[in-house]
């Protein structure tokens, strides 16, 4: 019996370069992830993209501000939560160059995910407004998906209605020429995608039940949670019935957006 293998010849000799080259490329590109606190960190959505296959590099902006980013080799960028303002410039100076940043991922058309902070960050390089919301959400709350996720490279065939984690007190108005993707009463605009490769949620996603542990501590100890009316222990509580039920719509929407980052399908 005959037939080729790796180690007959020619074959195997005249594409291994181009295969190591191809491997080499997609091994050296990674998503850059933009954190701004230090009780913020990626939770599993570093875990997602490492089982998509990508590489990621976390930045601690609040201590260390790189003089830019390897854009040949970036992948994608995510920007996390924080409890600053978006235009606190003065107060948090690294904002400034992450709102460059971002810009220029969105003119690039690499993928970008944009959590809380970062969403509302995203909002404003797109020339949204962003301002206090009427109501601070703290704890679990119902979001309903529009129409608009049915062709959504992220949302995609998710139900209708999801129950998600929330920490924020400003919100931010749609950007012109975005598709809303979420919606609720106490806060209107909770997710949204502009262009193809650039997305924006107001929720945590990202969130592990250990982190929500601790952010509630916090929460608790700086009075947050009493000016709210309820309690760590509620939340917490809430916590053993609701994650799984966001945990299955992130278990959708991080690894399409790792394949997006690991494929480079955006550009």
């Amino acid at each position: 019996m005959s037939g080729w293998s790796p180690s007959s010849g020619d074959g195997w000799n005249r594409w291994w370069p181009k295969v190591d080259y191809l491997l080499n490329a997609v091994m050296s590109r990674r998503v850059v992830i933009f954190q701004n606190a230090p009780g913020e960190p990626p939770g599993q959505i570093a875990d997602f993209l490492m089982w998509g296959g990508v590489e990621c590099e976390i930045l601690p902006l609040y201590s260390h501000v790189p003089n830019d980013l390897d854009w040949e080799n970036l992948a994608g960028l995510v920007a996390l939560g924080g409890p600053m303002n978006v235009d606190e410039v003065d107060r948090f100076p690294y904002l400034a160059r992450e709102k460059e940043w971002l810009i220029q991922a969105v003119r690039r058309e690499i993928p970008v995910l944009g959590i809380c902070l970062g969403a509302q960050l995203l909002a404003r390089c797109l020339n949204a407004r962003v301002y206090p919301n009427p109501v601070k959400e703290i704890g679990w709350y119902e979001v309903n998906f529009t129409p608009a996720t049915a062709s959504d490279a992220l949302f995609r065939g998710v139900p209708w209605r999801g129950t998600v984690f929330q920490w924020h007190g400003d919100t931010f108005t749609l950007p012109e020429g975005a598709f809303l993707l979420a919606t609720a009463s106490d806060c209107v605009n909770q997710a949204f995608r502009y262009g193809t490769c650039a997305w924006g949620l107001q929720f945590h996603l990202e969130v592990t039940p250990s982190l929500v542990e601790a952010w509630m501590e916090s929460a608790e100890a700086s009075g947050e949670l009493e000016q709210l009316g309820v309690s760590k222990r509620q939340i917490l509580e809430q916590s053993r019935h609701q994650f799984e039920r966001m945990q299955r719509l992130a278990e959708v929407v991080f690894p399409r957006f790792a394949r997006l980052c690991a494929l480079g399908v955006a550009r």
